[in-house]
């Protein structure tokens, strides 16, 4: 983990989840999520103390386990309050709703993982709770209720609503919960403007277009596969199936539940702008493109 200076009160810490840190004062500042886990908390907190300060607040921009992994330990040490916003404060008090949303159901002990069920903590809601120097912003898609925050260093924490080249490349298809949203973010991305963007995942950069065209077109990419696929009539198993296969994707639990999740989501995308119907046929439910 690398601490970075980025405006007079800005900071973040340069890690698989990028931490954005305000300082509210000479002495308190502000996290903006946690990391993945209780370690990476510890290790947020070793720099936080190193540097003199005290943690007073933790604005989590959604309650996936990689972002809210580090509230617990943070929040038992330091007494500071957690903000989240509406669905995501109770996925955030009660972690276990992500992995029972995911797969449907009560997750199964495989899923029961700190990589989709982190430690609850006690969460405030951020609407009107934000020191002054931040201001949070809609950023639906990835995430039911998702935000970013804004500095008035005129820096930009962007969460997930962006995915790096690198992981594009790899994986191809990154977890969305709303597709038209997702997109509707996008088209929002491209109309902001300052002085630093910092999504979750990615490098900092002054210039984000490149980014949001490469989301766009990979997103518009799987929509035409998914389309492809259900030329003939298919199983939501089946389409799954097709899209690890196109795409050499290694089946996991945590896999099936997230990608999987994922398709059901361009699947109810497309039933919704028509081009997908579906038909239930000897008990098994078909998707088929109009």
């Amino acid at each position: 983990m690398e601490l970075i200076k980025v405006g007079e009160k800005t900071y973040y810490i340069k890690n698989a989840t990028n931490i954005g840190i305000y300082k509210v004062d000479d002495n308190n500042v502000y996290l903006i999520d946690s990391g993945n886990d209780k370690d990476a908390g510890k290790k947020i907190l070793k720099i936080i103390n190193e540097q003199g300060w005290n943690v007073i607040g933790i604005i989590s921009t959604h309650s996936n386990a990689d972002h809210i992994g580090g509230n617990k330990v943070i929040q038992d040490r330091t007494g500071c309050k957690v903000f989240a916003s509406n669905i995501e404060k109770s996925f955030t008090e009660a972690p276990i709703l992500e992995a029972s949303f995911l797969y449907g159901g009560y997750p199964f002990s495989d899923l029961r993982n700190k990589f989709l069920y982190a430690k609850e903590s006690c969460v405030t809601e951020i609407d009107g709770n934000l020191p002054e120097g931040l201001e949070y912003f809609s950023l639906k898609g990835h995430f039911f209720d998702m935000v970013g925050i804004k500095t008035n260093d005129d820096v930009y924490f962007l969460a997930d609503s962006l995915f790096s080249i690198e992981t594009i490349e790899k994986y191809h298809i990154f977890f969305i919960y709303d597709v038209k949203e997702f997109l509707n973010t996008l088209d929002y991305l491209s109309t902001l403007k300052g002085k630093l963007f910092i999504p979750s995942h990615v490098e900092a950069t002054n210039d984000i277009s490149k980014l949001i065209s490469i989301n766009r077109e990979k997103i518009e990419e799987i929509i035409e596969s998914v389309c492809e696929i259900c030329i003939e009539p298919k199983t939501f198993e089946e389409v799954l199936k097709s899209v690890f296969d196109k795409y050499d994707l290694i089946m996991n639990s945590n896999q099936y539940v997230l990608v999987g999740s994922t398709i059901r989501s361009y699947l109810s995308y497309l039933y919704d702008k028509g081009i997908l119907t579906y038909e239930f046929i000897d008990n098994k439910m078909y998707w088929k493109k109009n």
